[in-house]
């Protein structure tokens, strides 16, 4: 179920009316959740939840054995066995084919005729974000720095969450799951605000995003015979169709949870306004980042070891991002890509020196600051094509004509997608300390209700004449 979709905008209201006035008591209406969050995904493939079904009980099982047990064998056994368990659900569903075909590619290479193996299965969709979510618990179980609960109600509900469960945030259990494991009251001026960023998030969504995604598959479709200009302009609308996909879907769930009285993480906080590319990954699908920071950077060394050692632990952090995305090796080659752009950063000690936004207490960013932006923007917009091409060779092509192929003049039929890019920056900017833009109230003629109510409508309206198609979320493929 999209949640720019018809069957969304109907069962969301009647989910929000039962939760709050037909099911009384934390545990029914936990139960209440947990049934609509499998509505919510099984509505894709029922099958689906099959798999959710055994990563939740497996991961509260290991649970509570972690309580059970002290000593340090059977401890590590009991976590071990139940990261194989899900990564290898995983690995099974998204990346069996990926191996397969690179192995046997490699036995060609050498001479052999190898017969191709693959597994005809359907990605289910968002995987690696509950998988991850589910992991996350049961290390930190094995930590020590949660005790396993043993609500199962609670637990259940904290996994299949359905506003978050298909792309994120990630949560930690030590934020979420306390909130299933206590009464929560309906609070009015957290939904009215929850219903304010999902509206912000439907509009960068459904009006930058999906118009930016026409001319993106058009002229990637076409790259070879575009001109270095429009490949530049593709480039650019890609990296505002991915940010307004993802980060519109991260308020839309931010937003519903809120109508339940329950807080999600914030998973963006403005990147494109980031002055390096460390700034950057602090500020880009923040829930993801901090999991690979605390589940597999700081294991390793984290910081806190030789500069050789650092750049090893970073390389490794981002290798295994651009793997999480996706098993093509064009993933792997950004994430690659962006350990190499944090090299330099590591190597100078300056790759947390940005940690207030810039244009601090300016209307402006500095003449300097402007550099930096743009000079990241280009890096980050780079490393989107190697994320958006199909392989490495289409890649490589596209890239090669953006520097190249001045000499082909097209038509540039993509203005009022700029339009829309312009306008989101704009709005973003002078609204960039809050948590989203619509949270303005207040403010010049914004703390007059009815003006506040006109710009409500006006941007529904807007949002519903670009309401027409239904498009998926891109994340939802990971």
């Amino acid at each position: 179920m999209l949640f720019n979709s018809v069957q969304y905008l109907i069962f969301l209201p009647i989910v929000f009316i039962i939760y709050w006035n037909l099911v009384k008591g934390r545990n029914l209406r936990n139960l209440f959740l947990i049934a609509a969050s499998y509505l919510f995904y099984g509505w894709w493939d029922w099958r689906f939840l099959i798999l959710i079904f055994i990563t939740t009980s497996c991961s509260f099982a290991s649970g509570l054995l972690l309580n059970k047990y002290d000593r340090v064998v059977a401890r590590k056994t009991i976590l071990w066995s139940n990261v194989a368990l899900n990564l290898g659900i995983l690995g099974l569903f998204k990346y069996f084919n990926f191996f397969a075909r690179n192995f046997a590619e490699i036995l060609r290479s050498m001479g052999m005729t190898p017969d191709d193996v693959t597994l005809d299965l359907i990605l289910p969709v968002g995987i690696s974000f509950y998988t991850f979510q589910a992991l996350s618990y049961t290390i930190d179980v094995y930590r020590r720095k949660i005790k396993a609960t043993t609500d199962v109600i609670a637990f259940f509900t904290f996994i299949s969450f359905f506003p978050q469960l298909v792309a994120g945030p990630i949560e930690r259990a030590t934020n979420l799951l306390p909130q299933f494991e206590r009464d929560r009251k309906f609070d009015y001026e957290k939904a009215v605000d929850g219903c304010r960023q999902i509206l912000w998030g439907l509009f960068k969504k459904m009006v930058v995003a999906d118009t930016c995604a026409v001319h993106v598959n058009e002229i990637f479709g076409a790259y070879d015979t575009e001109g270095s200009i429009l490949l530049f302009l593709g480039a650019i609308l890609f990296t505002f169709q991915i940010y307004g996909d993802f980060s519109g879907y991260s308020d839309v769930a931010i937003g519903t949870a809120n109508l339940f009285n329950v807080n999600l993480m914030t998973n963006f906080k403005n990147p494109y306004f980031s002055r390096d590319v460390a700034e950057f990954w602090r500020r880009w699908h923040i829930s993801l980042n901090t999991w690979f920071r605390e589940y597999v950077y700081i294991p390793l060394g984290g910081s806190r070891c030789s500069k050789g050692k650092v750049l090893r632990n970073t390389m490794v952090v981002f290798l295994l991002s651009g793997f999480w995305h996706g098993a093509e090796w064009t993933y792997v080659a950004w994430g690659i890509y962006h350990g190499i752009l944090f090299v330099p950063l590591i190597i100078s000690g300056k790759n947390t020196r940005y940690t207030d936004y810039a244009g601090s207490g300016r209307f402006l960013p500095s003449f300097k600051e402007s550099l930096a932006m743009g000079l990241t923007s280009m890096l980050v917009v780079i490393g989107w094509i190697l994320f958006r091409a199909d392989n490495i060779e289409i890649a490589w092509g596209y890239l090669s004509r953006m520097f190249t192929a001045f000499d082909v003049m097209n038509p540039i039929t993509c203005k009022t997608a700029l339009m829309w890019c312009l306008i989101l920056v704009v709005i973003e900017w002078f609204t960039r300390k809050k948590t989203f833009p619509l949270q303005i109230e207040g403010h010049g003629i914004l703390r007059f209700r009815a003006a506040r109510w006109m710009l409500y409508a006006g941007l529904t309206m807007i949002v519903l004449i670009f309401a027409g198609q239904q498009t998926d979320f891109i994340y939802f493929q990971f």
